[in-house]
Formats: C-alpha cells, sequence, structure tokens
C-alpha cells in the first residue's frame, strides 16, 4: 500500500530487505518511528498480533488519528479546502511553525488583549483572535494533510509549485483508515515507547532521521539521541530491526548487532546513476527466519528488490 502522504525517508523501496529479514513469529509488532507508514501500512496482517505506529510528530500522529477514527469529517475538512497557491502553502507553513497562536497560549493572549488594549479595540481583536484560532484535531489534521502535499518532496518546507488537487487522494485516506482500523497510534519518546511495548514476543522496528542527514526531517535528533536510541534497544527483550544510512558511527555504534548493507537509488541526487547506501541492523540472526522468506515474498512483492545487492558485513561477537 502506498502511503496517504509522500514522506522524507519513506522505506518503499526497502520493504522487500526489511520484510526478508523480519523474525518468522511474533505477538506485537511496534513502529517506533512511524512516519508516513509506509511499513505499518504494508506489514503483513498476522492473526492476534497487535500493530503499534508511533511518531514524536504530533501533527503526523494526530493525522493518522483522525484518517482512523474521524474519516468522514476529514474527507468532509479537505473537500472544503480546494485552494492551491503558494499563499495558502505559506499560511499553513507558518502556523506549523508556530508563529500563530495555539491552544496553549490564547487564555493569555486575550487576558492580556484586555490589559494593553481599550474595550472597543480590545473586543475587536480577541473576536479575530478567536475566530482564527480555534482548530480542532479534524482541521489540523486536513491543514497538515495540504502542506505535505503542497511541498516539495513531502519536506514541509517549500511550495512544489505543481498543481495538486486534494481530492484526487481520497482513496489513499479510505485504504489508510481500513487498515489503521485495528492499529494503535502513539506519539511518544522513542525510549518511553520501546519500554513500555517491549516484550520477549515483540518485533520493535525503527527508521530513525538518519545520521548527518537530520536537517531532511521535521524533528530534531541531536547524536545523544542516536547514542540514546542504541543503549535502550540493547536492553530489548525483543526481537529489534533498525534501518539507518550506512557510515562508519552507525556501524560503530552497533557493533553488538548483525549489520546488513544494501544500496538503491537516491532518489535525492541531481547525479545520474547516484546510489544511496543503507544499513539493517538486527539484534538477532536473520537467517534463522529462511523458512518464511518465500511467504514473505508472495505476500509483500517483495521480488521486486531482489535484483539490489544485500551483504552482511558484520556480525556480533555474542
Amino acid at each position: 500500500m502506498n502511503s496517504l502522504i509522500p514522506w522524507v525517508g519513506g522505506k518503499g523501496k526497502l520493504l522487500w530487505l526489511i520484510h526478508k529479514l523480519a523474525p518468522s513469529s511474533y505477538e506485537r509488532f511496534i513502529d517506533v518511528f512511524g512516519g508516513g507508514g509506509t511499513v505499518t501500512l504494508n506489514h503483513p496482517l498476522q492473526h492476534g498480533c497487535i500493530e503499534i505506529y508511533n511518531d514524536y510528530n504530533s501533527n503526523l500522529t494526530n493525522l493518522f488519528c483522525c484518517v482512523k477514527n474521524r474519516t468522514m469529517a476529514l474527507l468532509k475538512e479537505l473537500g472544503f479546502l480546494p485552494l492551491n497557491s503558494r499563499d495558502d502553502f505559506n499560511v499553513l507553513f507558518k502556523f506549523f511553525s508556530k508563529d500563530e497562536f495555539d491552544d496553549d497560549y490564547m487564555k493569555e493572549e486575550l487576558e492580556l488583549t484586555e490589559v494593553f488594549l481599550p474595550p472597543p479595540e480590545a473586543e475587536a481583536i480577541k473576536k479575530l483572535m478567536l475566530e482564527r484560532a480555534p482548530r480542532g484535531d479534524v482541521r489540523r489534521a486536513a491543514d497538515y494533510f495540504k502542506l505535505i502535499r503542497y511541498s516539495f518532496s513531502g519536506g514541509g518546507k517549500s511550495f512544489a509549485g505543481k498543481p495538486c488537487d486534494i481530492r484526487c487522494f481520497f482513496h489513499l485516506i479510505w485504504k489508510c483508515a481500513r487498515r489503521f482500523a485495528s492499529v494503535v497510534v502513539e506519539n511518544k519518546d522513542f525510549e518511553d515507547l520501546i519500554r513500555q511495548y517491549d516484550r520477549k514476543n515483540a518485533w520493535i522496528y525503527c527508521d530513525p532521521p538518519y545520521y548527518e542527514a537530520e536537517d531532511c526531517y521535521q524533528v530534531e535528533f541531536p547524536k545523544e539521541d542516536h547514542q540514546r536510541l542504541h543503549d535502550v534497544l540493547l536492553t530489548c527483550q525483543g526481537r529489534v530491526m533498525v534501518s539507518y544510512n550506512y557510515c562508519s558511527y552507525i556501524c560503530e555504534l552497533y557493533k553488538e548487532f548483525y549489520i546488513y548493507r544494501t544500496k538503491r537509488p537516491n532518489s535525492m541526487s541531481q547525479k545520474a546513476d547516484s546510489e544511496y547506501e543503507e544499513v539493517i541492523i538486527t539484534n538477532y540472526d536473520p537467517e534463522q527466519c529462511a523458512a518464511q522468506l518465500n511467504m514473505f515474498r508472495m505476500v509483500c512483492g517483495a521480488h521486486d528488490g531482489e535484483d539490489i545487492p544485500y551483504e552482511l558485513i558484520h556480525t556480533p561477537e555474542k
């Protein structure tokens, strides 16, 4: 399934290898850095398996919550938003950059308006503020959906400058709503989430912001967070899989894990035949899952990527 939004770092081209190296059995699946939801959407359905989608971006998790629980209201809201211009994009970008009022500060702003302005002017300003400020979850989800769809490469930072009819993507919202019907949507820090859901019968998949490429994402992820992620994963009871960009720092950081290296076409590069190297890191031996490979190929179409080479480049001592 395609995600309902484009997303920086989406795993569409790496799904075949993720499924190929997945553990053979588990009773809960945790997508810790869910992003655009591609991995969760394409996770093979298993009877009795609990699925958790998480992301620290509250605008993103609010969107998926509305897709799941308020599908009709979201479609209605988007149906009344057919605008498509650079000005529309700038308004949305300003709002999600927190340059406009939000609910946390509205009460204080209204009180200060009465203090600093005489009654006639204060009432007029308060009326404008109240008209502009209330944005329920559905309205915020619709605005965020537009922001991502109108932006260049789904980054949410610059206007794409091309026609975009939001209503053309309604079918993706319907499909996502059905697939997420039984998925638990969380908005937590990765360490808190992992400690909450980690069990011996869990498969924990992590796709953190890539090292020294954090500027491409919409949340901060300093070097300390890369270390913190490694440290909490090292203590996990369940099976762990992490996708990263290939670099010496990450390979050294995860020396207690199995590391597979692969490469794919670099869609962000202007150079012809440019490739991007990535690694899949696990705390278990994926070779033990060999009996499952054919099933995952049939269910997930993993054969589409089998012409892309991958290799085991590191085996832990323990």
